[in-house]
């Protein structure tokens, strides 16, 4: 599973000029679900975004994890991490999941997600989504943890 996060001061996510998600200081999570994963890869993934220590504490230090700052989390589906741009100038997208497959275990993400902290929002999967977001320092962590 591959996860890109951005610590945002804000961000929102916005399906024809209509807002569907959106948290105030936090996580931007753009997530990808691979053939060979599973819900448990996705666990994986989820603990170590709510427990990665990239928010600032009073000396200014990345030291803190999002559950330290009570931040929220905002989970957007997004194949295209998966991109193959090895040869030609078209990206092919045969290293993500199955729609059925992304679906179900995007959903199973946000399912945990929600059990596991507070603030939770999302896009909603397959859908033509306008992201909109202040990065915050810039932080822009990519994650892949596998099967």
């Amino acid at each position: 599973m591959i996860a890109l996060l951005q610590r945002v001061a804000q961000a929102r996510v916005e399906i024809a000029g209509e807002v569907v998600g959106q948290i105030g200081a936090g996580l931007l999570v753009l997530l990808c679900a691979e053939p060979d994963d599973t819900e448990v890869v996705g666990e994986k993934v989820l603990a170590k975004i709510l427990k990665l220590r990239i928010f600032g504490d009073e000396a200014g230090k990345m030291n803190r994890s999002l559950q330290d700052v009570g931040g929220g989390l905002l989970i957007v589906s997004q194949f295209t991490l998966a991109a193959d741009t090895k040869s030609g100038n078209r990206p092919g997208f045969t290293g993500a999941a199955p729609p059925a497959l992304g679906e179900a275990l995007y959903d199973a993400f946000v399912k945990a997600a929600r059990a596991a902290h507070p603030v939770v929002h999302t896009g909603r999967f397959g859908a033509d989504m306008q992201v909109h977001l202040v990065n915050d320092g810039p932080v822009t962590i990519p994650l892949r943890i596998t099967a």
